[in-house]
């Protein structure tokens, strides 16, 4: 990830607090030298150098093919919005677009069956705190049988990090003036990702 000096997260905390809140990740491997990619809920655990990524995916996808110790990259995308050069309030400027990211790389393992059930634990209560339910989900409230199933039809995977770094594109390159003018922009169109990236900008000042 090609990261300027002025958007670079130098916190490690920060980076991880990234990947924890925007836990549905990009991952990517090259197999037999073709790049695939996959799209997976992750699971952020301590140790080694810079902590343990765990995720699952489908059997039948063809990154499940990789082989154990091949590195794998992972991609984390935060908020993000396009700023319109109207929104500065100096001229002779270009549109362009904020964002907040982190990526990591690793070599990886497959889970060994007991692994995958934990991970699968962890990564529910992990979510079901954000789901606002009386009762968090568990799998143990699925009927062993169909548990039994669904976990042939899925394969685990363990990322030991050795790389981990964050970006947080949030107009810090531009006067106070500039910025106060896109967080307006942003919070005039009103979605949830210009909400988000105007919450962002809003942050990094304090």
């Amino acid at each position: 990830m090609y990261t300027p000096p002025a958007f670079a997260v130098s916190d490690a905390e920060a980076v991880r607090e990234i990947v924890r809140s925007h836990s549905f990740a990009l991952v990517a491997a090259v197999i037999e030298g073709r790049v695939y990619f996959a799209h997976a809920p992750t699971l952020l655990l301590p140790g080694g150098e810079m902590g343990r990524l765990q995720f699952h995916l489908a059997r039948a996808n063809l990154l499940s093919a990789i082989s154990d110790g091949a590195e794998v990259a992972l991609s984390f995308l935060g908020p993000h919005a396009y700023v319109s050069p109207n929104w500065y309030t100096h001229t002779n400027q270009v549109p362009t677009w904020n964002y907040v990211a982190a990526e990591g790389r690793g070599p990886m393992r497959r889970l060994r069956d007991a692994e995958l059930r934990e991970h699968l634990a962890a990564l529910s209560a992990q979510e079901e705190a954000h789901a606002g339910a009386a009762r968090g989900w568990e799998p143990g409230m699925v009927e062993p049988a169909r548990m039994a199933g669904l976990l042939n039809a899925i394969t685990g995977f363990e990322v030991a990090l050795t790389f981990l770094e964050g970006k947080m594109k949030l107009s810090q390159n531009k006067s106070v003036e500039d910025t106060d003018g896109v967080i307006a922009g942003l919070e005039r169109r009103a979605d949830a990702g210009s909400l988000a990236t105007a919450q962002a900008m809003k942050k990094i000042r304090h």
